[in-house]
């Protein structure tokens, strides 16, 4: 789960199948008790019509915490710890130790943490690009950029475009967040 829509919809197939929950969580269910087997496996298929899939494995699960923890801190509204050494908030965050968070999300991802933060930054400034309300300093400074020249050689380097580029492209070639 990526959103807020994404909580709503897993909420709705939970109270579809009556299945009692705790928490909803960008990427996490908290159920009250464990439900049927037989419901566990039609929720896991409404869920997977959708778009989603349920996650049993702790290290599966642990991936997509972090994900969802990165995907928060580039898109959400908490810019003040972009500044933050990633690692030490990833393992604040998460209260598991960098290097097997790193480990880990290397052998299930294939590609670093650090990789996967650039490509969502760069969706993110995609984002913001079209928008067109931010200059390239503002932008570079909202993400923790520590300039626009850095910013534009990572955008050129993922997209092949200059910032300015895609810009003027008024073509909408985002991807999804889920998809990064």
């Amino acid at each position: 789960m990526v959103c807020n829509r994404c909580i709503l919809v897993v909420q709705q197939e939970l109270e579809k199948l009556d299945i009692p929950y705790a928490k909803i969580d960008l990427g996490d269910v908290e159920l009250e008790k464990a439900p049927a087997p037989e419901k566990l496996e039609v929720l896991g298929k409404q869920l997977h019509a959708l778009g989603f899939e349920l996650l049993d494995d702790k290290k599966t699960t642990l991936v997509e915490k972090l994900k969802t923890t990165v995907i928060r801190l580039i898109h959400g509204n908490e810019n003040e710890t972009l500044n933050t050494k990633l690692s030490v908030y990833l393992q604040e965050a998460l209260q598991v130790d960098y290097h097997y968070l790193s480990t880990l999300f290397s052998s299930t991802e294939g590609l670093t943490i650090e990789k996967y933060v650039i490509l969502q930054r760069i969706e993110r400034v995609k984002e913001l690009l079209q928008y067109d309300e931010m200059n390239l300093s503002e932008i570079a400074d909202s993400l923790g950029y520590s300039s626009v020249q850095h910013l534009s050689q990572q955008f050129k380097k993922v997209t092949g475009l200059t910032p300015t580029g895609y810009r003027q492209l008024k073509e909408n070639n985002r991807k999804p967040l889920d998809k990064v």
